[in-house]
C-alpha cells in the first residue's frame, strides 16, 4: 500500500531523493538535482499546482489555444467586459496534427493494455448484462430529487437488435453495462453499490477498469468490497494511459494506495514510460449531438472510433464491432446535427452520418417539490431538449468570438423556467393533487396544480438567474487566463458553460479550474481522498523547472505539453440529478458541493439563498 520501493527501481533517471520541497508538506520528496535547477534558473523554477501556472509558458498556450480552433483573432464578450485580442503568434498545422496523432497513439496504447490484462488477470465468472427487451419512445426513471426522462424522437428502441445492448467482447459488458437511463444513461456511484450489493459478479465489475488495480485480489467478497470501492462510492472507472517519451515532463513521485502505478507490469516502468492509472466518472451516452469534445481529455477523434475502441477495451473484444454494429451504436446514442458534416468548418473533423431523428435525449422532467418541469410555460424535460439540437452548431455563443456566425457571447444560458420567474406564474397553492407520475397531456408532467409549487418554482427560477447574472471574477484557470494573458476575467458561470440550454463549451476548450489539484492546493470543498497523486516534473519546453502535484495529468497525457496538465473539458449539464457524484473525478458527493467549490474558489460571495436556489435549478436540468 502506499509508495512502494519500487518507484526507486523504476524511475532510475530522477535524481537522488533530497530534503522535502517546498509547498509539498508530508507528501514531498523533491530532489536535490531538482532543487538546483530552480536555483539556477529562479525565472522559471517554481513550484506549482495545475491551475497555478506560470505565466512564462503564454506563447505556448496561445499557439495551442489558437491550432485548436484555427483562428487568428478573439474577440472576447464577458457581460460589462469587452476586449479585443489579437494573439499573435503564427498558426500551424503542426500542433494539431501532433495532437491527432498522439491522441490515436494513446488510445492505442489504452487498448492495448486493456487486451494484455484480459489474458493476465482474468475475472473468476463471465455473467452477461441485464437488458430490459425495450426502450420506450419516453423512459421516465426516479432519481434523487424527482424523475429523469429519455426521449427518443424517432420512437422506441427494441434492444435485441442493436448493438448498443449486446454483450460484444469476451467480459458480458454492454455499452448499456455503464450507461442506463436511471442515472442520465452515465452510472451513478448509488446505483453501483446497489448492484455490487445485488450481485457482486455483476458485470459492471470487471477487474480491467472496475477495479483499483487490475491486479486486485478478487477472491473473496471482502476482497471484492476493496477492489471495486472507487467504483461503489465514487462511481470511478479506471482509464490507464501511456507515458511517452516526447513528453515535456517526468514523473518524479507517485503516492497510489493501491500500488497499480508502482507495479511494472501494471504502472510505470520508467519516469516517462509506462502506464498512469486515472479514475473518472462515466460521462453520459445522450445529449451527444450537442457535444464539441469526445471523453474527459478528448482523445477520441469520433463516436464512430469510441464505439470501437470501448468495445476492444472495456469489453475486452478480440475484434472491433462490424460497421453496422458501430451504426447501431452511435445510433441510438445520437449524432445528428452538432458533429455532422455542415456548412460550418469547425464540425468538419467530426463525421457522423447518421439520420436526423435518431439518438436520444435526457433531461429531468418532474421534481419532487417543484412538480412537473414543463409545466406553466416552462420548457425542462427532454423533448423541448431535443428541438435544441437543429440550433446547435460548433461555436454557437462561444465568449471568444468564435462563433461562425459573428454573434456576440450572451451570458443568460438557460431561459427554462423564466415563466417561473414570478409567483403568479410559479403555480397554484390551492389546486389539486397534480400528477405525480410526471405524465401529463405532452407526456413530460401536469403538475400545475400540486399543493405548495409557488417556492420551489420560484426558487429554481431564482437560481436559473444566478447562474446566468452573478459576476464571477475569473482566476487561476489554465487554458483561459493564461492563454489570454490576463490575470482576472470579469465573467459568468456561462463564459465556461456556454451553449444554450445545455451548458456544456460548444468549442474544444479543454479547462483547469484546480479539480485535479492535490496537496497543499487541494481544491476546497471537494473530497480527493482514494485518488493516486503524482509529482510532475516539467523537464522541457516553456515550463521547464516547475513541478505540479495533481491526481489526474488530464489532457497532458494526450499531448504532452506541461500547460495541460489538469486540463479536461466541461461536460452537458442536463441530467445532473441522477449522476451524482460530480466532476472528472467524483470528488464532488452533492450538487451542493459542487456550489460550494466554485463559490470558495472564486470568491463568488453566494448568499446561503443563492447557493439553496442554484442547487434547486441544478437538480432541474
Amino acid at each position: 500500500m502506499g509508495q512502494s520501493n519500487l518507484m526507486h527501481d523504476v524511475i532510475h533517471d530522477v535524481p537522488k531523493a533530497g530534503k522535502l520541497g517546498r509547498g509539498f508538506g508530508h507528501r514531498g520528496g523533491l530532489t536535490e538535482g531538482i532543487e538546483a535547477a530552480l536555483q539556477r534558473e529562479p525565472r522559471r523554477g517554481r513550484i506549482t499546482t495545475s491551475s497555478q501556472q506560470s505565466h512564462t509558458a503564454g506563447s505556448s498556450f496561445r499557439r495551442s489555444w489558437l491550432a485548436w480552433r484555427s483562428v487568428s483573432w478573439l474577440r472576447i464578450r464577458f457581460g460589462p467586459l469587452a476586449l479585443a485580442v489579437l494573439l499573435a503568434a503564427p498558426l500551424g498545422p503542426s500542433w494539431a496534427d501532433d495532437e491527432v496523432t498522439s491522441a490515436v497513439a494513446a488510445v492505442a496504447s489504452e487498448v492495448a493494455q486493456k487486451q494484455k490484462l484480459r489474458a493476465l488477470f482474468p475475472d473468476p465468472t463471465a455473467s452477461v448484462q441485464t437488458t430490459p427487451s425495450v426502450i420506450p419512445q419516453l423512459q421516465i426513471d426516479g432519481d434523487s430529487s424527482g424523475m429523469i426522462a429519455t426521449f427518443q424522437p424517432n420512437g422506441s428502441t427494441p434492444t435485441a437488435g442493436n448493438a448498443f445492448f449486446q454483450p460484444l467482447g469476451s467480459n458480458g459488458r454492454t455499452c448499456f453495462t455503464c450507461h442506463q437511463p436511471q442515472d442520465g444513461w452515465s452510472l451513478s456511484a448509488q446505483h453501483a453499490q446497489a448492484r455490487f450489493n445485488s450481485d457482486p459478479n455483476d458485470p459492471l465489475f470487471r477487474r480491467v477498469d472496475g477495479a483499483t488495480c487490475p491486479s486486485a485480489d478478487v477472491s473473496t467478497l471482502a476482497a471484492q468490497r476493496a477492489a471495486y470501492s472507487l467504483l461503489t462510492h465514487k462511481g470511478l472507472i479506471r482509464i490507464g494511459l501511456p507515458m511517452q517519451s516526447t513528453m515535456e515532463f517526468q514523473i518524479h513521485d507517485v503516492s497510489d494506495p493501491y500500488g497499480c502505478d508502482n507495479n511494472p507490469v501494471t504502472g510505470l516502468t520508467g519516469s516517462k514510460s509506462g502506464i498512469l492509472s486515472f479514475y473518472r466518472r462515466v460521462l453520459p451516452s445522450t445529449n451527444l449531438g450537442f457535444l464539441s469534445t469526445i471523453m474527459w481529455d478528448g482523445r477520441e477523434p469520433d463516436l464512430f472510433q469510441q464505439s470501437v475502441d470501448a468495445t476492444l477495451g472495456h469489453a475486452q473484444s478480440a475484434s472491433a464491432p462490424t460497421p453496422s454494429e458501430r451504426q447501431q451504436i452511435v445510433g441510438f446514442e445520437g449524432c445528428t446535427t452538432a458533429l455532422s458534416t455542415t456548412a460550418n468548418p469547425l464540425d468538419l473533423p467530426f463525421p457522423c452520418g447518421t439520420p436526423k431523428g435518431t439518438g436520444i435525449f435526457t433531461a429531468q422532467i418532474h421534481d419532487d417539490s417543484a412538480g412537473g418541469l414543463t409545466d406553466a410555460g416552462t420548457n425542462g424535460g427532454p423533448v423541448a431538449l431535443a428541438t435544441r439540437i437543429t440550433k446547435f452548431f460548433i461555436g454557437t455563443n462561444d465568449p471568444l468570438g468564435l462563433n461562425p456566425t459573428g454573434a456576440a457571447f450572451n451570458p443568460v444560458i438557460f431561459d427554462l423556467y423564466d415563466a417561473w420567474a414570478s409567483a403568479t406564474n410559479a403555480g397554484s397553492q390551492d389546486g389539486g393533487e397534480g400528477d405525480q407520475s410526471g405524465q401529463g397531456q405532452n407526456g413530460e408532467g401536469d403538475g400545475s396544480g400540486q399543493n405548495g409549487t409557488v417556492a420551489p418554482r420560484s426558487a429554481i427560477a431564482r437560481g436559473q438567474h444566478v447562474f446566468n447574472s452573478v459576476l464571477i471574477n475569473i482566476t487561476g484557470v489554465g487554458g483561459l487566463n493564461d492563454v489570454l494573458n490576463r490575470p482576472s476575467i470579469s465573467g459568468f458561470c456561462g463564459t465556461c458553460h456556454d451553449t444554450p440550454d445545455v451548458g456544456n463549451h460548444s468549442v474544444k476548450a479543454p479547462l483547469n479550474i484546480g479539480i485535479a489539484n492535490a496537496g497543499p492546493n487541494s481544491p476546497p470543498a471537494l473530497d480527493i481522498s482514494g485518488l493516486p497523486v503524482f509529482t510532475l516534473w516539467c523537464t522541457s519546453g516553456s515550463m521547464a523547472g516547475t513541478m505540479f502535484q495533481v491526481t489526474d495529468v488530464g489532457r497532458a497525457m494526450i499531448s504532452g505539453k506541461c500547460a495541460d496538465i489538469g486540463k479536461v473539458k466541461g461536460p452537458v449539464l442536463r441530467g445532473l440529478a441522477a449522476r451524482a457524484p460530480y466532476f472528472h473525478n467524483g470528488s464532488a458527493a452533492t450538487l451542493s458541493d459542487v456550489v460550494e467549490f466554485y463559490n470558495q474558489r472564486f470568491g463568488i460571495g453566494l448568499t446561503a439563498q443563492q447557493k439553496a436556489d442554484l442547487v434547486a435549478f441544478l437538480n432541474a436540468l
